[in-house]
């Protein structure tokens, strides 16, 4: 029998017919609004039951972005969506007449590329998930690492640089302030106000406004030559890498797994993220070097974990 998932994010969500397997056999797309809990909830009842209306169904797994409780059911906080100790899986339970298990997405992007993705055949690993945000889930010894309150791997919210840019969490300085897609485009667009020639290539392809620079901009640019391009890249690379550094040196897994829409850059992004990571290495030299691969499963690693998490419930 097949499970669902959703991946659940600030503006869409992606839900996916799911087989034992990991193979997504369907997939339905909603567009939600970030700041509507009714909404978001409306929009995942309703893709569950369109595909519930095609194919047995035994659970539904909610890989949602936000600080998700014990219980496996309640999303405590969200640093960018509307979400404060909102009883998701209840809801969607009496919505849909199925069992609900929620996860954060970055937790079920790890599981997913866990069982069935880049980490397969391992039993401790590490994903990143560089998208809007800086995202993160571990594995250690074959388990998911939820911690205490559940809210263990929020590795985005690691802080690097005291009074650092300010993050949605309501910190400064955290991770993925420097190492996202919204760091990338924020540089970007910085670089592209100057009126600096480095940024003409940039700004033709955001039709000559700097705030209509985005991600898949600079990585085009990049792999078309763009010094500019390939240099913002490198540099979120840096920032990738020296913070992986300081993440092995605690979990010390056997991979780690980088994901997330800005992994789309490739080695434009992978091998300044390796070189960072090497020169901050602790025992560097001396100790097994822990392996940095993309992800296998792209866009589809969420829902692929979550599925598997709600069949495991």
């Amino acid at each position: 029998m097949h499970t669902i998932g959703l991946d659940i994010g600030g503006t869409k969500i992606a839900a996916g017919l799911v087989t034992e397997g990991g193979r997504v056999v369907r997939t339905v797309r909603r567009e939600t609004p970030a700041n509507d809990v009714t909404a978001i909830e409306d929009a995942a009842a309703d893709a569950v039951a369109e595909l519930v209306a095609e194919h047995d169904v035994e659970a539904v797994g909610v890989a949602a972005a936000g600080f998700v409780g014990v219980d496996r059911s309640t999303i405590v906080f969200a640093p960018n969506l509307a979400w404060r100790d909102e009883p998701m899986g209840r809801d969607l339970e009496a919505r849909t007449g199925l069992p609900v298990v929620v996860e954060n997405d970055a937790n079920a992007a790890a599981w997913g590329e866990f069982r069935h993705g880049a980490g397969r055949d391992i039993e401790d690993m590490v994903l990143v998930t560089v998208g809007t945000g800086l995202g993160g889930g571990v594995v250690t010894d074959g388990r998911l690492l939820r911690g205490h309150a559940g809210f263990a791997a929020e590795l985005g919210h690691v802080r690097v640089v005291p009074d650092g840019h300010r993050c949605g969490c309501g910190n400064r300085g955290c991770w993925e302030q420097y190492a996202s897609g919204r760091a990338l485009v924020r540089e970007a667009r910085e670089l592209a106000s100057t009126d600096s020639p480095m940024a003409a290539r940039l700004l033709e392809l955001a039709d000559g406004k700097p705030e209509r620079i985005e991600g898949p901009h600079v990585t085009q640019a990049a792999e078309e030559g763009d010094p500019a391009a390939i240099e913002l890249l490198a540099d979120l690379g840096r920032w990738l890498g020296e913070g992986l550094a300081s993440i092995v040196a605690v979990l010390d897994p056997a991979v780690i797994v980088v994901g997330g829409g800005v992994s789309a850059a490739g080695d434009l992004l992978l091998q300044p993220t390796r070189a960072a990571f090497r020169r901050q290495l602790t025992a560097r030299g001396y100790r097994p070097e822990p392996r940095i691969v993309p992800a296998l499963l792209g866009n589809d690693a969420g829902v692929i974990g979550a599925a598997d998490l709600a069949r495991l419930r």
